[in-house]
């Protein structure tokens, strides 16, 4: 019996760019990356503001590439800030759309997944769905220790992508997911570095809000008592803290770029402070990549032992 395609539009929504693939089934047919300027991003107040520029970029792509939205059978989104929830495939309803317009969702781009999602697939009678919300929480108990008993570490990381390339390298080397400890790194203009066991990530750094390693616009871990001093400084406002945490810290702070394109070119013309800043870079991503393999004994493509049968 000849297998039923479904044709799926796919968007994923990042801090600097919106990727787009349309699929047949698992066979990606068109695709496109579409990088946003970090000024033009930065003229909006919060993130959710961005829904209609996104959305026309992602009607554009379709009319340059023929795919007539009435072929479509289902539209997916990344998942954004909702309630923690484990891995998974969930449909779009009324309670996860509030949950994307709230004040918090509004900090990461990946609200617009399901928020861009949902409003396509209303327009057209397509239905909606998320995969793998950046909210995605299978941390372990321990894992939410901080050190401090009023703060518990929360499980925002870059779910999509992790379990994705986790899932695909399963495949390719013949052993399932749910067999293997790995480290998974995702790079972008946030990072994360997680550790997967058995099929869950049971611990992984805070990619969003100053957890984990300097990224390309987030200043990722720092000494926290000359943060306290600015915060209390009268310099700053807390909107203006927040930003060097989730969008205006880290390489672009430096060098006036998060794109590590153009901080390239930096670098070839003689950029030394871009070369040392792109070195300090990649330093903080292995850092938390060789402490996750010290202190969770998470190994690359490790076998589950099977347990011995009794005799």
């Amino acid at each position: 019996m000849k297998e039923k395609v479904y044709k799926i539009l796919a968007i994923n929504p990042g801090s600097t760019s919106t990727k787009l693939s349309v699929f047949e089934n698992k066979k990606e047919i068109m695709q496109e990356v579409i990088r946003h300027d970090k000024n033009l991003i930065n003229k909006f107040n919060i993130i959710t503001e961005q829904k209609d520029m996104r959305k026309e970029y992602i009607y554009k792509f379709l009319k340059n590439n023929k795919c007539e939205i009435t072929t479509i059978d289902a539209v997916v989104g990344r998942g954004g800030m909702i309630k923690p929830i484990e891995s998974g495939t969930y449909e779009i309803n009324e309670s996860m759309i509030k949950d994307l317009n709230n004040s918090k969702a509004s900090l990461h781009a990946s609200s617009l997944g399901g928020l861009i999602a949902s409003e396509i697939g209303k327009e057209h009678g397509i239905p909606s769905f998320i995969v793998d919300p950046v909210v995605v929480d299978e941390l372990e108990p321990y894992s939410r220790l901080t050190g401090i008993p009023e703060i518990s570490k929360e499980s925002i990381f870059h779910a999509l992508n992790a379990k994705s390339v986790a899932q695909k390298l399963a495949e390719e080397i013949g052993i399932k997911y749910e067999d293997l400890r790995l480290i998974v790194v995702h790079l972008g203009g946030g990072i994360s570095v997680g550790a997967h066991r058995y099929g869950r990530v049971i611990d992984v750094n805070d990619g969003l809000q100053g957890d984990g390693p300097f990224t390309p616009e987030r200043c990722g871990g720092v000494t926290l008592v000359p943060i306290i001093k600015m915060c209390f400084s009268g310099k700053y406002t807390q909107k203006e803290m927040e930003g060097f945490v989730t969008k205006n810290g880290g390489m672009f702070a430096y060098i006036g770029t998060n794109s590590l394109i153009e901080a390239e070119k930096m670098i070839m013309s003689g950029n030394k402070k871009a070369s040392l800043v792109v070195e300090l870079s990649l330093i903080h991503i292995s850092e938390p990549t060789r402490l996750l393999s010290i202190s969770y004994a998470v190994f690359c493509l490790k076998k589950k032992k099977k347990k011995k049968k009794k005799k």
